[in-house]
């Protein structure tokens, strides 16, 4: 019986981590992609709602963006430059797709729901920043 075991468990270790989705990630972003980058600068009086962010506003907008999104990041921003410094923004979510035109043609469509959210989970108003991903370099 305890051979059997030491023999499934490491199988199954590797079953799992190899169908882990960061796993997946360097065959989906690629030369020619965009990342549509929405910060949200720090401030005084500055408020946001992570648990909200996450669950409900960023999917929101991925379900408007279909099929031409690839995936998408949320960052909890920790701190500035070095540990003790105040960090620039609160969060910053980002977007990556094949297509910007489709993007801009989803995200027009639906402005009015994505804007009126921003009362949900944060006073500010976000700096979006639209690139094209030029290199995709991955380290072993």
């Amino acid at each position: 019986m305890k051979s059997k075991f030491a023999f499934i468990l490491p199988l199954f270790l590797l079953v799992t981590l190899l169908s882990c989705k960061t796993g997946q990630l360097p065959s989906t972003l690629s030369k020619g992609m965009y990342k549509v980058t929405i910060l949200y600068p720090n401030g005084e009086d500055k408020t946001f709602d992570m648990d909200y962010y996450e669950q409900k506003h960023m999917p929101m907008v991925a379900q408007f963006i279909g099929d031409n999104l690839k995936f998408y990041e949320i960052d909890k921003v920790i701190s500035g430059r070095t540990p003790n410094d105040q960090p620039p923004h609160l969060a910053v979510g980002y977007f990556y797709v094949s297509n910007i035109a489709e993007y801009n043609q989803a995200i027009g469509a639906n402005i009015d729901a994505i804007v009126s959210d921003f009362k949900n989970y944060t006073n500010i108003q976000p700096v979006v920043q639209i690139s094209e991903i030029q290199q995709v370099v991955y380290q072993k």
